[in-house]
């Protein structure tokens, strides 16, 4: 913890600059409001107590169904808004938590992430709600933890919707290994900048709407603030758990109804940027891979949305609200 106090130390200096249009946030998010009531749970784990921030929206008429919302990696649970608010008008109770290391969640200085222990964490929530049955809707890295969640707790799960998840693929066979601390270094030099041409390459094809923009200041914000190496610290180990904890290999053993929502424009991909010249065209290609994890889960839908990158929800909300909706009603989703 020593050498992590100093590394914060030396990079303060830096922090005092400011980039136009935006604000300094701080690790926890506590100047940012999310749409609904956030609540906290308390979290006794790896030796610490950590606090797990979640939104439990009830509708006006509960029909007795519930759904999970996951977040991506460089998000929370805030974008998932315009979504909440049409489950609810269908009568869902929607629970939204904000994974510890992420959003208005801890960040912890020591954690050793997994995703076996984020869906227990997510678990630990749904339990204390009393919430015994669930839909799961997961985007981007919240595809892998949701998959997890589905895989560790299938008596829980009622259904499970991944949209534009990531881990279809294993990157760790196609892009060499980067060390947790080169991972840091690398967080400590994102600005708005970076973060913008990223989102603009992978996430929309170089193609952007006022809408991003909150998301994408969300991130930016951080790195503006004194306090911004706990977050990029715990940036680096959620990119090494997605690295190192492929679960495309278990797609196969889902028992759950599946949904796949997939934007074809996608070329997300984990540390592509690392890959070989020539291996790097061929990764993050969700025209392809979407079919190919059809055929690994039994008996799963997909839907394929042309022109479309990898925010579905937040760039096409109403070709992506349709066939979610229809397949957690049973009605045909195409």
């Amino acid at each position: 913890m020593r050498l992590f106090s100093i590394l914060i130390f030396a990079w303060l200096p830096i922090s005092v600059f400011s980039q136009k249009g935006l604000r300094a946030l701080d690790p926890d998010l506590k100047d940012y409001k999310y749409p609904f009531e956030v609540s906290f749970l308390p979290l006794h784990i790896q030796g610490q107590t950590l606090q797990m921030a979640y939104m439990d929206i009830k509708p006006a008429k509960y029909s007795g169904k519930n759904i999970l919302l996951l977040h991506g990696k460089n998000f929370n649970g805030a974008y998932w808004k315009s979504t909440i608010d049409a489950l609810t008008k269908e009568g869902y109770r929607v629970v939204v938590p904000d994974q510890i290391g992420f959003g208005k969640s801890s960040k912890p200085k020591s954690f050793q992430y997994s995703f076996h222990q984020l869906a227990a964490n997510t678990k630990a929530v749904l339990d204390t709600l009393g919430i015994t049955k669930i839909s799961v809707l997961g985007h981007s890295m919240g595809g892998m933890l949701a998959t997890r969640f589905a895989l560790m707790y299938p008596g829980i799960t009622e259904k499970l919707i991944l949209e534009n998840p990531i881990g279809l693929e294993d990157y760790k066979t196609m892009v060499p290994y980067t060390p947790v601390n080169a991972g840091y270094q690398n967080e400590l030099k994102a600005n708005y900048q970076s973060l913008k041409d990223y989102q603009l390459k992978f996430y929309y094809d170089n193609k952007w709407k006022p809408g991003y923009d909150e998301w994408l200041n969300l991130l930016a914000g951080w790195t503006l603030h004194r306090e911004y190496p706990i977050v990029a610290w715990n940036n680096a180990l959620t990119s090494d758990m997605i690295f190192t904890q492929p679960v495309v290999y278990e797609f196969s053993n889902l028992k759950a109804p599946t949904l796949l929502i997939i934007g074809t424009r996608d070329r997300t991909a984990i540390g592509k940027a690392l890959a070989a010249p020539e291996v790097q065209p061929t990764m993050g290609l969700y025209n392809e891979l979407g079919k190919k994890t059809r055929d690994k889960i039994p008996g799963s839908v997909l839907v394929e949305l042309d022109n479309v990158g990898h925010m579905p929800h937040i760039e096409v909300f109403d070709r992506f609200i349709a066939p979610l909706k229809n397949f957690l009603a049973e009605r045909p989703v195409q």
